[in-house]
């Protein structure tokens, strides 16, 4: 198996990254906008992109410290994997350590998934810090691929 990991720091209470990361309105203010669904554990919380989406299974919630889902649909190569954020304060920082596990190979969507996620990260920290994300579809583009 096969992982894709980032970590980051957020200036500002793991609380306030808890909350972007387990509501539908935080989840739509830095991944895409077009997020519907239940975000409460053993609810479903479903992200659409052009041209495709996920649907994430919610299998765990610790405030302020972890969110864990289970790719329940969307591309085969998601299908079964694991999406973890771990927060932990550090100085004047949130640190979120981020892990997409259980890749079954590293294909070069799995290449291009790791940029993406990195770019939406970087929105997730804008989003809590400014109020302001660049969720999709206002993402950066990075190739052909979106």
């Amino acid at each position: 198996m096969f992982d894709i990991l980032h970590r980051i720091g957020v200036t500002s209470s793991p609380e306030a990254v808890y909350d972007a990361l387990t509501t539908i309105d935080g989840l739509a203010g830095w991944w895409t906008e077009d997020t519907t669904g239940d975000s409460e554990v053993g609810g479903v919380a479903r992200f659409r992109f052009l041209p495709g989406g996920f649907d994430m299974k919610v299998l765990e919630t610790k405030p302020a410290e972890r969110v864990l889902w289970e790719v329940v649909d969307g591309p085969e190569e998601w299908i079964g994997t694991q999406v973890r954020f771990e927060l932990k304060q550090e100085d004047d920082y949130t640190i979120v350590l981020f892990r997409h596990l259980g890749w079954r190979e590293p294909v070069e969507f799995m290449y291009h998934c790791s940029t993406k996620w990195a770019s939406y990260l970087l929105s997730l920290k804008k989003y809590v810090e400014t109020g302001t994300g660049d969720p999709a579809p206002r993402d950066v583009q990075i190739s052909n691929w979106h």
